[in-house]
């Protein structure tokens, strides 16, 4: 699931992009999807029924209904500012289980004990 709240700059690229997928032939449709959801974190499948094509006038619908919010510049950066430190958190505690349970090795001890090993090498040469 991808975000449902948007910038009026961003509802307008999003718009622009759905245009071009619509024209565009079956490769090019795949990249564009690809750019929605990378980019502006928008699925169409959360908007859409399944197997019909979505383009400006069903954003715009999607819009009007209240599925998809428009949002101040500000507000949508905050946000993804959240959202960008609730992830790296995530994964921070997810790599500390990982090195908990033997499931994976903390890199960074790791090169810390490497670089003390080379340092320990050069001062008895």
């Amino acid at each position: 699931m991808g975000r449902n709240k948007f910038s009026a700059k961003e509802i307008k690229a999003i718009s622009k992009l759905l245009r071009r997928k619509n024209a565009g032939n079956r490769y090019q449709q795949k990249l564009i999807r690809h750019q929605l959801r990378v980019d502006y974190e928008f699925n169409i499948s959360d908007f859409n029924e399944p197997g019909k094509a979505f383009g400006e006038e069903d954003l715009q619908a999607a819009i009007d209904r209240g599925a998809i919010q428009v949002l101040d510049d500000a507000t949508i950066e905050a946000m993804k500012a959240k959202r960008a430190r609730d992830k790296a958190q995530r994964e921070a505690e997810q790599m500390q289980d990982a090195v908990d349970t033997g499931d994976a090795t903390d890199w960074q001890e790791a090169m810390r004990e490497w670089q003390a090993w080379e340092d320990g090498q050069k001062t008895e040469e």
